[in-house]
């Protein structure tokens, strides 16, 4: 299955001086798929990186969220 164009939601969850908050970002299907850890995305990807800026200091977790991706026709 092609991945070209299709978007992956990523939910983002942040320690923030004793608060919790999360974000959701979406990422370049491919670009997920280029990496064994989300981490390792978050930090080295080119593409994720022009798109978004994630504090990994106050990073506590990432996962990808259910559902079919998005197409970016």
């Amino acid at each position: 299955m092609s991945t070209k164009g299709t978007t992956v939601r990523l939910r983002l969850l942040f320690a923030d001086e004793g608060n919790w908050h999360h974000e959701e970002i979406q990422v370049p299907a491919e670009a997920l798929e280029r990496h064994e850890r989300i981490i390792d995305l978050l930090q080295e990807d080119p593409d994720v990186l022009r798109l978004t800026y994630v504090d990994l200091d106050r990073l506590c977790s990432a996962h990808v969220l259910g559902g079919e991706g998005r197409s970016e026709d």
